[in-house]
């Protein structure tokens, strides 16, 4: 679970990195290289019983379930935030160990 969590977090910031030259048209500035590295340092998680709470600075990104006994999400199901402490428990919005078919995006787990 760490690896994909790991994988997960070098796509958020992969994403961020992507916007931030997309919004620069490419010419990335001294502050734009400091953004993408406070950004990156500032991306990390928690373990929970249940979840691991994915943040970046003090805003949480979402929500991974990290057990397999949940009677309604496979184990490694990104949850998107209803709070700081609670998931959104309505849809998976993809799976930490199928990333390839995972919409990843910097601003948090994505909305259905």
């Amino acid at each position: 679970m760490n690896e994909a969590i790991q994988n997960l977090m070098n796509r958020i910031v992969a994403d961020y990195n992507d916007w931030t030259n997309r919004c620069a048209d490419g010419e990335l500035s001294e502050h734009n290289l400091a953004m993408m590295q406070e950004f990156e340092e500032k991306v990390d998680y928690k373990v929970g019983n249940k979840y691991i709470r994915l943040f970046q600075g003090s805003s949480v990104w979402g929500f991974v379930v990290n057990t397999e006994n949940d009677k309604q999400f496979n184990y490694g199901d990104i949850l998107m935030a209803a709070g700081y402490n609670k998931p959104a428990r309505n849809k998976a919005r993809g799976n930490v160990f199928d990333l390839d078919n995972t919409r990843v995006q910097w601003t948090g787990a994505n909305y259905l």
